[in-house]
């Protein structure tokens, strides 16, 4: 596995994250004084706000993907493995007990709490929950495949050769130490 496919797979996934908070998560409806049956309808970003976040999160580890060293790496692991922890609990959490993001859109679309039909989930949440469990898994994943990885450190950009040795009262010598990225003082 190379670095470019674990790049392409966390951005990848992190666009899925991003993506399904849009959706209808939850439907329900409430009542106002002048009408029975006010339809309301939660998106995910508003029932589970944790998984744009976590979505977000999971862009700037992709990014780090290609630039960490071997320690690094396994930030890079933890933190993709803690999204996907953070994004399954989240839409588990919205599984377990929509009512309470039911009935904040509710109050906010009619100005009273109080629910005038049953809650009901769509799809989404469930598959965004089962989407947590695969960033999870990819997380042990990244570990395992990032092993065989060549190793980046801060000396990449070194010359191969050895220093040049530089006399002080040589301005010539001084300036071409310079250059080379040696500093003569």
């Amino acid at each position: 596995m190379t670095r470019r496919r674990a790049i392409a797979v966390v951005l990848g996934l992190a666009l899925a994250c991003l993506a399904a908070g849009v959706p209808v998560w939850i439907r329900t409806s409430g009542a106002t004084a002048l009408d029975a049956a006010v339809a309301v309808t939660v998106t995910g970003t508003e029932a589970a706000p944790a998984v744009p976040a976590a979505a977000l999160v999971l862009l700037a580890a992709g990014a780090a993907i290609g630039l960490v060293g071997r320690v690094g790496r396994w930030v890079v692991v933890a933190v993709v493995a803690a999204s996907g922890a953070l994004v399954a609990f989240s839409s588990i959490a919205v599984i377990a007990d929509p009512t309470p993001a039911a009935a904040s859109r509710v109050a906010e679309a009619t100005g009273v709490a109080a629910l005038a039909s049953p809650v009901t989930l769509t799809f989404a949440p469930f598959a965004v929950a089962a989407l947590g469990g695969v960033l999870v898994l990819v997380g042990v994943w990244f570990a395992w495949a990032s092993r065989s990885w060549a190793a980046r450190s801060s000396d990449r950009h070194e010359l191969a050769g050895a220093r040049a040795t530089v006399e002080p009262d040589d301005d010539q010598a001084a300036w071409d130490a310079l250059t080379g990225g040696d500093d003569p003082t």
